[in-house]
Protein backbone atom coordinates (compact mmCIF):
# COMPACT_ATOMS: atom_id res chain seq x y z
CA UNK A 1 0.00 0.00 0.00
CA UNK A 2 1.62 3.51 -0.87
CA UNK A 3 2.52 6.16 1.76
CA UNK A 4 0.72 9.52 1.15
CA UNK A 5 3.56 11.88 1.35
CA UNK A 6 3.00 15.09 3.14
CA UNK A 7 3.63 17.40 0.09
CA UNK A 8 0.38 15.40 -1.20
CA UNK A 9 -1.66 15.41 1.20
CA UNK A 10 -1.12 18.49 3.86
CA UNK A 11 -1.80 18.84 7.00
CA UNK A 12 -1.73 21.47 9.64
CA UNK A 13 -0.01 21.81 12.98
CA UNK A 14 -3.05 21.75 14.56
CA UNK A 15 -3.61 18.20 12.64
CA UNK A 16 -6.37 19.46 10.62
CA UNK A 17 -6.61 19.23 6.48
CA UNK A 18 -4.72 21.56 4.48
CA UNK A 19 -7.80 24.08 3.12
CA UNK A 20 -10.63 22.71 4.81
CA UNK A 21 -9.14 23.22 8.53
CA UNK A 22 -11.10 20.28 10.33
CA UNK A 23 -10.16 17.19 11.77
CA UNK A 24 -11.77 14.04 11.29
CA UNK A 25 -14.06 14.19 14.08
CA UNK A 26 -15.15 17.51 12.82
CA UNK A 27 -17.66 16.07 10.32
CA UNK A 28 -20.53 14.38 9.57
CA UNK A 29 -21.54 11.29 7.38
CA UNK A 30 -23.82 13.58 5.74
CA UNK A 31 -22.69 16.24 4.06
CA UNK A 32 -24.88 19.82 2.41
CA UNK A 33 -22.09 21.61 0.11
CA UNK A 34 -23.14 25.24 -0.97
CA UNK A 35 -20.93 27.64 -3.01
CA UNK A 36 -21.69 30.89 -1.16
CA UNK A 37 -19.69 30.76 2.57
CA UNK A 38 -22.72 33.08 3.86
CA UNK A 39 -25.54 30.34 2.67
CA UNK A 40 -23.71 27.66 5.43
CA UNK A 41 -24.90 29.88 7.88
CA UNK A 42 -28.20 29.73 6.73
CA UNK A 43 -28.52 25.97 6.30
CA UNK A 44 -27.52 25.64 9.76
CA UNK A 45 -29.94 28.06 11.36
CA UNK A 46 -32.04 24.86 10.68
CA UNK A 47 -30.18 22.71 13.05
CA UNK A 48 -31.46 21.48 16.44
CA UNK A 49 -27.53 22.57 17.61
CA UNK A 50 -24.41 23.11 16.35
CA UNK A 51 -20.93 21.51 17.82
CA UNK A 52 -18.32 22.99 15.79
CA UNK A 53 -17.23 25.37 13.14
CA UNK A 54 -14.77 26.72 11.59
CA UNK A 55 -13.78 29.02 8.44
CA UNK A 56 -10.97 29.23 5.96
CA UNK A 57 -10.74 31.57 2.59
CA UNK A 58 -14.09 30.54 1.03
CA UNK A 59 -14.37 27.59 2.94
CA UNK A 60 -16.74 27.64 5.71
CA UNK A 61 -18.08 24.31 7.79
CA UNK A 62 -20.84 24.13 10.93
CA UNK A 63 -21.22 21.00 11.94
CA UNK A 64 -24.96 20.01 14.19
CA UNK A 65 -28.08 17.68 14.49
CA UNK A 66 -30.86 18.30 12.50
CA UNK A 67 -34.15 15.82 14.05
CA UNK A 68 -31.37 13.89 15.77
CA UNK A 69 -29.39 13.22 12.55
CA UNK A 70 -25.34 15.20 12.48
CA UNK A 71 -24.92 16.64 9.13
CA UNK A 72 -22.49 19.21 8.29
CA UNK A 73 -23.00 22.43 5.59
CA UNK A 74 -19.71 23.26 4.25
CA UNK A 75 -19.21 26.26 1.49
CA UNK A 76 -16.73 25.25 -1.48
CA UNK A 77 -16.95 28.95 -2.90
CA UNK A 78 -17.18 29.01 -6.91
CA UNK A 79 -16.17 26.37 -9.69
CA UNK A 80 -14.62 22.76 -10.29
CA UNK A 81 -11.35 23.36 -8.98
CA UNK A 82 -12.62 24.10 -5.57
CA UNK A 83 -14.86 20.82 -5.81
CA UNK A 84 -11.55 18.82 -6.45
CA UNK A 85 -10.20 20.05 -3.07
CA UNK A 86 -13.44 19.67 -1.18
CA UNK A 87 -14.28 16.16 -2.19
CA UNK A 88 -10.54 15.08 -1.94
CA UNK A 89 -9.96 16.71 1.48
CA UNK A 90 -13.11 15.38 2.47
CA UNK A 91 -12.88 11.93 1.44
CA UNK A 92 -9.12 12.36 3.12
CA UNK A 93 -10.55 13.03 6.53
CA UNK A 94 -12.69 9.51 7.10
CA UNK A 95 -10.22 6.91 4.75
CA UNK A 96 -6.69 8.27 5.46
CA UNK A 97 -4.99 7.69 8.80
CA UNK A 98 -3.28 10.97 9.33
CA UNK A 99 -0.66 8.94 11.64
CA UNK A 100 0.63 6.78 9.52
CA UNK A 101 -0.51 8.35 6.26
CA UNK A 102 -1.89 5.11 4.75
CA UNK A 103 -4.98 4.84 3.38
CA UNK A 104 -7.70 2.78 5.75
CA UNK A 105 -8.21 -0.65 5.16
CA UNK A 106 -12.14 0.03 5.91
CA UNK A 107 -13.41 2.43 3.91
CA UNK A 108 -16.42 5.05 4.56
CA UNK A 109 -18.89 6.23 2.00
CA UNK A 110 -19.95 9.98 2.84
CA UNK A 111 -23.58 11.24 1.27
CA UNK A 112 -23.05 14.46 0.25
CA UNK A 113 -25.68 16.62 -1.39
CA UNK A 114 -24.99 20.10 -3.12
CA UNK A 115 -27.26 22.66 -3.10
CA UNK A 116 -27.11 25.63 -5.28
CA UNK A 117 -28.51 27.81 -7.70
CA UNK A 118 -28.67 27.23 -12.02
CA UNK A 119 -29.38 28.98 -15.40
CA UNK A 120 -31.97 26.93 -17.46
CA UNK A 121 -31.74 25.87 -20.61
CA UNK A 122 -35.16 24.78 -22.15
CA UNK A 123 -38.13 27.09 -22.00
CA UNK A 124 -40.75 24.64 -19.99
CA UNK A 125 -38.53 24.99 -17.07
CA UNK A 126 -39.77 27.84 -14.66
CA UNK A 127 -37.66 30.14 -12.40
CA UNK A 128 -37.83 28.65 -9.01
CA UNK A 129 -38.07 25.43 -9.89
CA UNK A 130 -35.60 22.75 -8.47
CA UNK A 131 -33.59 20.68 -10.61
CA UNK A 132 -31.76 17.32 -9.63
CA UNK A 133 -28.53 16.80 -11.46
CA UNK A 134 -29.56 13.18 -12.64
CA UNK A 135 -26.50 13.53 -15.24
CA UNK A 136 -23.95 16.14 -15.16
CA UNK A 137 -21.84 17.09 -18.14
CA UNK A 138 -18.44 18.41 -17.35
CA UNK A 139 -17.14 21.46 -19.46
CA UNK A 140 -13.98 22.08 -16.92
CA UNK A 141 -12.31 18.81 -18.17
CA UNK A 142 -11.07 17.77 -14.26
CA UNK A 143 -12.45 14.50 -14.09
CA UNK A 144 -9.77 13.97 -17.53
CA UNK A 145 -6.79 13.88 -14.84
CA UNK A 146 -7.93 11.14 -12.83
CA UNK A 147 -7.65 7.52 -13.81
CA UNK A 148 -10.68 5.07 -14.37
CA UNK A 149 -12.75 8.31 -15.44
CA UNK A 150 -13.82 6.45 -18.35
CA UNK A 151 -15.14 3.32 -16.21
CA UNK A 152 -17.46 5.97 -14.19
CA UNK A 153 -18.65 8.00 -17.13
CA UNK A 154 -21.52 7.40 -19.57
CA UNK A 155 -19.05 7.11 -22.78
CA UNK A 156 -22.31 7.07 -25.40
CA UNK A 157 -23.82 10.03 -24.77
CA UNK A 158 -20.91 11.76 -24.33
CA UNK A 159 -19.40 10.57 -27.75
CA UNK A 160 -23.27 11.94 -29.43
CA UNK A 161 -23.01 14.88 -27.22
CA UNK A 162 -19.45 15.69 -29.03
CA UNK A 163 -20.45 14.99 -32.64
CA UNK A 164 -24.12 17.06 -32.48
CA UNK A 165 -22.72 20.29 -30.95
CA UNK A 166 -19.33 19.87 -33.49
CA UNK A 167 -17.09 19.99 -30.13
CA UNK A 168 -14.43 22.15 -30.45
CA UNK A 169 -11.44 20.38 -29.75
CA UNK A 170 -9.17 23.42 -28.38
CA UNK A 171 -11.95 22.94 -25.82
CA UNK A 172 -11.37 20.05 -23.08
CA UNK A 173 -12.94 17.55 -23.62
CA UNK A 174 -16.83 16.80 -21.65
CA UNK A 175 -17.48 13.97 -19.68
CA UNK A 176 -20.73 12.52 -18.60
CA UNK A 177 -21.55 11.34 -15.03
CA UNK A 178 -24.22 10.21 -13.33
CA UNK A 179 -25.55 11.40 -9.72
CA UNK A 180 -25.95 8.48 -7.05
CA UNK A 181 -29.12 6.50 -8.00
CA UNK A 182 -30.51 6.02 -4.41
CA UNK A 183 -30.27 9.84 -3.77
CA UNK A 184 -32.27 10.49 -7.46
CA UNK A 185 -34.81 8.16 -5.76
CA UNK A 186 -35.21 10.12 -2.48
CA UNK A 187 -35.76 13.30 -4.35
CA UNK A 188 -37.65 12.73 -7.39
CA UNK A 189 -40.64 13.72 -6.10
CA UNK A 190 -39.74 17.06 -4.96
CA UNK A 191 -37.55 17.88 -8.01
CA UNK A 192 -37.64 18.48 -11.66
CA UNK A 193 -34.92 15.16 -13.26
CA UNK A 194 -31.68 16.89 -15.28
CA UNK A 195 -29.25 16.65 -17.09
CA UNK A 196 -26.87 19.52 -15.95
CA UNK A 197 -23.72 21.37 -17.45
CA UNK A 198 -21.17 22.44 -15.04
CA UNK A 199 -18.98 25.16 -17.05
CA UNK A 200 -15.29 26.28 -16.02
CA UNK A 201 -16.77 30.18 -16.12
CA UNK A 202 -20.11 32.31 -16.06
CA UNK A 203 -19.73 33.94 -19.04
CA UNK A 204 -18.53 32.58 -22.80
CA UNK A 205 -18.24 29.46 -20.57
CA UNK A 206 -22.29 29.57 -20.80
CA UNK A 207 -22.53 30.91 -24.11
CA UNK A 208 -22.66 34.59 -22.78
CA UNK A 209 -21.26 37.65 -24.74
CA UNK A 210 -20.44 40.92 -22.89
CA UNK A 211 -17.89 42.00 -24.74
CA UNK A 212 -16.26 39.00 -25.79
CA UNK A 213 -17.32 36.97 -28.47
CA UNK A 214 -17.93 33.33 -27.32
CA UNK A 215 -16.12 31.10 -29.64
CA UNK A 216 -18.91 29.22 -31.08
CA UNK A 217 -21.93 31.55 -30.28
CA UNK A 218 -24.47 29.03 -31.69
CA UNK A 219 -23.59 26.78 -28.56
CA UNK A 220 -26.90 27.05 -26.37
CA UNK A 221 -28.87 26.54 -29.46
CA UNK A 222 -26.80 23.22 -29.79
CA UNK A 223 -27.78 22.58 -26.72
CA UNK A 224 -31.31 23.32 -26.37
CA UNK A 225 -31.41 20.85 -29.35
CA UNK A 226 -29.35 18.03 -28.04
CA UNK A 227 -31.31 14.79 -26.65
CA UNK A 228 -30.31 11.30 -25.86
CA UNK A 229 -33.25 8.65 -25.45
CA UNK A 230 -35.56 11.22 -24.60
CA UNK A 231 -33.85 13.45 -22.22
CA UNK A 232 -32.76 17.00 -22.34
CA UNK A 233 -30.30 19.33 -21.21
CA UNK A 234 -31.92 21.30 -18.54
CA UNK A 235 -29.49 23.61 -16.85
CA UNK A 236 -25.87 25.34 -16.70
CA UNK A 237 -24.12 25.98 -13.08
CA UNK A 238 -20.20 25.05 -12.35
CA UNK A 239 -20.15 22.28 -9.85
CA UNK A 240 -22.13 19.40 -10.20
CA UNK A 241 -19.93 17.31 -12.65
CA UNK A 242 -16.57 17.40 -10.53
CA UNK A 243 -18.79 16.43 -7.02
CA UNK A 244 -20.36 13.25 -9.09
CA UNK A 245 -17.47 12.43 -10.94
CA UNK A 246 -14.86 12.23 -7.84
CA UNK A 247 -17.32 11.03 -5.49
CA UNK A 248 -18.20 8.10 -7.84
CA UNK A 249 -14.61 7.22 -8.24
CA UNK A 250 -13.51 7.40 -4.18
CA UNK A 251 -17.09 5.48 -3.34
CA UNK A 252 -19.02 8.18 -1.97
CA UNK A 253 -23.06 8.94 -2.76
CA UNK A 254 -23.16 12.69 -3.91
CA UNK A 255 -25.90 14.73 -5.92
CA UNK A 256 -26.68 17.86 -6.66
CA UNK A 257 -30.04 20.32 -6.60
CA UNK A 258 -30.07 23.94 -8.26
CA UNK A 259 -32.74 25.89 -7.99
CA UNK A 260 -33.33 27.89 -11.45
CA UNK A 261 -33.19 31.68 -10.72
CA UNK A 262 -32.36 32.27 -14.26
CA UNK A 263 -33.87 31.55 -18.32
CA UNK A 264 -31.77 31.23 -21.21
CA UNK A 265 -33.99 30.75 -23.62
CA UNK A 266 -36.96 33.09 -22.17
CA UNK A 267 -34.14 35.55 -20.85
CA UNK A 268 -35.84 36.01 -17.54
CA UNK A 269 -33.94 36.55 -14.41
CA UNK A 270 -35.22 36.43 -10.50
CA UNK A 271 -32.88 38.23 -8.78
CA UNK A 272 -35.25 37.91 -5.49
CA UNK A 273 -34.93 34.00 -5.30
CA UNK A 274 -34.19 33.68 -1.45
CA UNK A 275 -36.99 32.06 -1.18
CA UNK A 276 -36.69 29.36 -2.97
CA UNK A 277 -33.26 28.19 -1.63
CA UNK A 278 -34.81 27.90 1.79
CA UNK A 279 -37.40 26.12 0.57
CA UNK A 280 -34.67 23.93 -1.30
CA UNK A 281 -32.32 23.84 1.72
CA UNK A 282 -35.50 22.61 4.06
CA UNK A 283 -36.74 20.13 1.81
CA UNK A 284 -33.32 18.71 1.58
CA UNK A 285 -32.70 18.53 5.02
CA UNK A 286 -35.96 17.00 6.00
CA UNK A 287 -35.52 14.30 3.25
CA UNK A 288 -31.92 13.60 4.43
CA UNK A 289 -32.81 13.57 8.05
CA UNK A 290 -35.19 10.01 7.49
Amino acid sequence: MRKIESSELIINNDGSIFHLHLKPENIADIIILVGDPNRVALVASYFDSIEFEVSNREFVTITGKYNGRRMSAISTGIGTDNIDIVVTELDALVNVDFETRYEKEEKKSLTILRLGTSGGVQSDIELGVPVFSRTSIGFDGLLNFYKGRNRVCELDIEEKFIEFVEWNPLLAKPYFIDSDESLYELFKDKTVEGITISAPGFYAPQGRWVRLEPADADINTKIQQFEYKGRKITNYEMESSALAGLSKLMGHKAATICVIIAQRVTKNVNTNYQLAVENMIQMALEKLSK
